[in-house]
């Protein structure tokens, strides 16, 4: 994820990044990883792909399924490395918006915004079919001494301003699993979309070095594909496995890790984090176009082109493909 980090930091640093406020969506009771607020004709455009008549719909390609989607599904990462407003987002969805279906938050970003121009973010991310995540967070709102009372106050908050999934991570904590569950129908009971954070690597995430990775150890596979199906259990819709220990901050990737996740648990209910070519090109090659990746920003038109098979790297092009009859 290096790469990605140093040229994230450089492709924003001069953006001007201003709009206006709106109000923000209300969210609805267990409703799926996507906004219900957009129109339909801007949730899904006629890109020039998909134009057989006045576009490039003769060319070979992979056709996407409409929004919502629940396989192929493409989160990108909003603000963290970078700064993200509404001028920047807007370009990234007008002209990308129907490969993106969600937008993740990292590192407790939201909370640094105006409260008016975080709504403008989440207003018009829903606008184009776009779900939001908080990312991580909750691991610090685990941390405070009423622990109780924060995550009420923190869930309602993230629910007012128009969130609609709560990403429940617990790499930097030791949380036990029923207690993971607990949180999760508690999110649930608020009416949003819980998404657990799963990973092989204790510590991971805030840039931690690899060396002090290495010296803590990795767990076992097994920890987190039985913690996965409890989840599944639990009526999560979806799951985000870290990359860190498995195809980041290693020697090697660990891909073992991956197929073992794959063959116990639904592909349709794991995310992988692949926020670097080299790691999304590897999972579309093993897996197909209908693997869950969450990748930075600043990668949606690379991986979007691997994915319609009409462009790739040496191991890649022309070899991305699939078989969709339309009757």
């Amino acid at each position: 994820m290096a790469s990605v980090r140093s040229l994230a930091r450089g492709a924003s640093a001069a953006r001007v990044l201003t709009g206006a406020s709106t109000a923000g969506p209300s969210s609805l009771a267990r409703r799926a990883f996507a906004s219900t607020a957009a129109p339909a004709a801007q949730k899904n455009p006629q890109i020039l792909l998909e134009d057989k008549n006045d576009g490039f719909g003769f060319i070979r390609h992979n056709p996407r399924a409409p929004k919502p989607r629940s396989t192929g599904v493409t989160e990108i990462r909003g603000p963290y490395y970078t700064v993200m407003g509404k001028r920047y987002l807007q370009d990234i969805l007008e002209t990308m918006g129907y490969h993106v279906d969600g937008l993740k938050f990292a590192g407790g970003s939201f909370s640094l915004f105006p409260e008016d121009k975080l709504r403008e973010l989440i207003d018009l991310a829903h606008s184009y079919g776009v779900y939001v995540s908080t990312g991580g967070w909750m691991e610090h709102v685990l941390t405070q001494s009423d622990v109780e009372a924060a995550v009420d106050r923190y869930l309602k908050k993230c629910k007012d301003v128009g969130f609609d999934v709560i990403e429940i991570s617990t790499g930097f904590l030791s949380l036990p699993p029923s207690d993971w569950l607990r949180l999760v129908d508690k999110v649930h009971s608020m009416g949003l979309k819980a998404k657990p954070e799963l990973g092989i690597q204790f510590g991971a995430g805030g840039d931690t070095e690899a060396s002090d990775l290495e010296s803590i150890g990795t767990s076992d596979p097994s920890k987190v594909i039985n913690v996965a199906k409890q989840f599944v259990n639990a009526g999560v819709e979806r799951m985000m496995i870290e990359s860190e220990g498995i195809t980041e901050n290693v020697k090697s990737w660990r891909t073992d890790v991956i197929q073992a996740i794959l063959k116990e648990v639904p592909q349709e209910k794991v995310m992988f984090e692949a926020a670097d070519p080299s790691v999304f090109n590897w999972y579309i090659r093993e897996f197909g176009v209908d693997v869950n990746v969450f990748v930075d920003h600043s990668q949606i038109v690379q991986l979007s082109c691997l994915r319609g098979g009409i462009w790739g790297k040496s191991d890649t092009f022309g070899k991305i493909t699939t078989y969709r009859p339309s009757n």
